[in-house]
This record gives C-alpha cells, structure tokens and sequence, in this order.
C-alpha cells in the first residue's frame, strides 16, 4: 500500500506561486514516476507534469510549461511542484498519484490518468484575479 499527502494549496494572487509537496509513504517510492494532476469544478481531471522515478525525465502539460517545475526527493519521500506565474485557469484541486507499473523505468504516457493506480487526497489552488 501507499499512501500519499498533499500539502501547500492556498490562496495566491494571480501572477503569484506556489509550491506543493506530496509526501509518500508505505512504498519504496524512489522507483516509480510521480505525477501531479488537478481537477477543478465541473471539469474533467487532467494532468499537470509528471516525473521519472530517477528525476531524468519530466513531462509537462502544454498549459503550464515554463511556469511550473517538478521535482523529488527521494531521500525525502517527496515530490514537489513548484507553481509560479499563476493564472486564474490554475485554480483546481491538485492531485499527487504513483504509478506502480515504471519500477525503475520511464513512464510510456505519463500523461495518463488512469496509469497512477494511487492517489492523494488532493490540495486547493485558489487564483485571484
């Protein structure tokens, strides 16, 4: 089992950041891909950036490129996404997931949802305008 815990959502003026973290535990965590993913009201989850189980590799949503930054440490148990330049369209429940199936080894779609077979509990973004 793994369990995972989101923290760091909040109220931010657009323009402003953030940084989340999701801490795993109950897992070696170090070998898979981490994702983030955010859901906001009335729409569909959708991914956000993805991350190797080694760092290398980093996939990023077209939407947010440039703007956010994922990173882990796996002596920590932790994966982060640093936010910045926030827009009004961020604002949603982001999600940390685990998928299982890339032990020490690149995703082939990290983009997919329904890749991460654990999940968090979700943390809120609110943007101002």
């Amino acid at each position: 089992q793994v369990q995972l815990v989101e923290s760091g959502g909040g109220l931010v003026q657009a323009g402003g950041s953030l940084r989340l973290s999701c801490a795993a535990s109950g897992r070696t965590f170090s070998r898979y891909t981490m994702g983030w993913f955010r859901q906001a009201p009335g729409k569909e989850r959708e991914f956000v950036a993805a991350i190797s189980w080694s760092g290398a590799g980093t996939y990023y949503a077209d939407s947010v490129k440039g703007r956010f930054t994922i990173s882990r440490d796996n002596a920590k148990n932790t994966v982060y996404l640093q936010m910045n330049s926030l827009k009004p369209e961020d604002a949603a429940v982001y999600y940390c997931a685990l998928d299982s199936s890339t032990l020490m080894r690149p995703p082939v779609a990290p983009e997919r949802l329904r890749g991460y077979d654990y999940w968090g509990q979700g943390t809120q973004v609110t943007v101002s305008s």
